[in-house]
């Protein structure tokens, strides 16, 4: 078996699992929740991300560092930083506008009666536009490196990459010699990682259902299925349009080379977590060049969050509909506004939507409280979103690559291969 199916195998067993633990033991003080589920299968699962989260800075920096040294300067990093944003921006603006349309139409909040106390859910403080510019520029790298502040990493490897262009030949050359050996190092480093993989999955779903079991869904059955309808038609319809539209390449093929990061985007939850497997793919099986990858897919799951902001959309209809709340147009307005910029910052973690949410909803005058209606079932869609995330971080760096000529459509129209069947 191919490391995909191996992975997709894991996921079936782990669901099955994790639903039959739930069945025989719906009480966390049971030993198979509290030893099995929450101790072994929770514990393993977390080795597991964060042995991929180890990997995200030190991939990132070390392929925007050769990235934008092979550039040779810092006119066309210009350029192709601009489609970039604008083309992440564009897709997440249409991404909420879809949801808030769709919510609106669907009513999923109607009939749903309010509970008698609602669970407070406590928002943080949105910081202003200025802090969110000046916080993108590190004063000190290795503190960025520490914490994982992705932007400030990107900034700061982008530096260093177009000074070590600009420097004499003799010096640029050992340099780039040595970042582009530290980053072949890091790839196969993360191919040894991948291996491992069906076995995070397996236990990461296992504990994830021994928790929740389908009960959650049922509650919010219209709720949930609306959600994951639009999350479907954005991933695979409006990317499929966007694909074809500005390079005329197959969606089908391009849908079927990012599988297996879809389903490790959906097993993780983490955009970050995912990184490595999506830098991997979009250069080896779509033809990105490195120039372009090393800086469109990590900008990508840090700023990309097209799935939060339809989680936000369509969580706002739902929410008005539950209170009773009638939202003007200017309304919905200010909520894509606020959603799509809101983007930016949000961190490509499990669970952030929550936190945006609430801002969101402040936005639009709606209760923050009404978070708590749906935090349940969260976590399963936050999987969906993830695998909208970074199918939406692959499509853009394939539409800015093929826009810069730096795509090799020959290996995109190359036949599917699996991970580590041509290692």
């Amino acid at each position: 078996m191919s490391l995909t199916q191996r992975i997709l195998l894991a996921m079936a067993l782990g669901v099955g699992t994790g639903v039959l633990i739930n069945l025989l033991a719906p009480s966390d003080e049971h030993f198979l929740q509290a030893w099995l589920a929450q101790g072994f299968f929770d514990g393993v699962g977390q080795i597991f991300i964060a042995s991929l989260t180890l990997l995200v800075v030190p991939l990132v920096f070390v392929s925007l560092v050769c990235g934008s040294a092979s550039l040779g300067g810092h006119s066309r990093m210009g350029a192709m930083a601009g489609k970039t944003i604008g083309l992440y921006l564009a897709t997440t603006a249409l991404a909420i506008t879809l949801a808030l349309t769709i919510g609106t139409l669907v009513k999923p909040g109607e009939g749903i009666e309010m509970p008698g106390e609602v669970e407070e859910f406590t928002g943080v403080d949105k910081p202003s536009l200025k802090e969110t510019l000046v916080n993108i520029f590190p004063s000190n790298p290795v503190e960025a490196m520490a914490e994982g502040n992705m932007l400030q990493v990107i900034v700061f490897a982008l530096l260093l990459g177009i000074a070590i262009s600009r420097v004499d030949h003799k010096a640029s050359g050992y340099m780039q010699t040595f970042f582009n050996h530290l980053n072949t190092v890091i790839l196969k480093l993360v191919m040894i990682l991948m291996h491992l993989a069906p076995y995070g999955v397996f236990c990461l779903l296992a504990k994830l259902f021994a928790e929740l079991g389908w009960g959650a869904i049922a509650d919010l059955a219209l709720y949930f299925f609306t959600l994951l309808f639009v999350l479907l038609l954005h991933g695979l319809g409006v990317y499929s349009l966007f694909l074809k539209a500005f390079t005329r390449l197959s969606p089908v093929l391009f849908l079927r080379k990012m599988w297996s990061v879809m389903v490790f985007g959906f097993s993780t939850a983490s955009s970050n977590a995912t990184l490595p497997v999506t830098l991997r793919t979009v250069e080896q099986d779509l033809g990105v060049d490195n120039k372009v990858a090393s800086f469109t897919v990590p900008l990508g799951a840090t700023i990309n969050m097209d799935g939060t902001a339809i989680m936000q959309g369509v969580a706002t209809a739902f929410i008005a509909q539950v209170y009773g709340i009638d939202i003007s147009l200017t309304g919905y307005l200010m909520v894509v506004l606020t959603a799509t910029l809101a983007s930016i910052g949000t961190a490509g973690v499990p669970g952030v939507g929550m936190i945006t949410l609430a801002m969101v909803l402040q936005q639009a005058g709606l209760p923050v409280e009404g978070v708590a209606l749906i935090i349940g079932v969260d976590r399963l869609l936050d999987m969906v979103r993830t695998a909208v995330n970074v199918t939406g971080d692959a499509m853009v760096s394939t539409v800015v690559a093929n826009s810069e000529n730096l795509l090799d459509r020959k290996q995109f129209g190359r036949p599917l291969g699996s991970y580590g069947e041509d290692e």
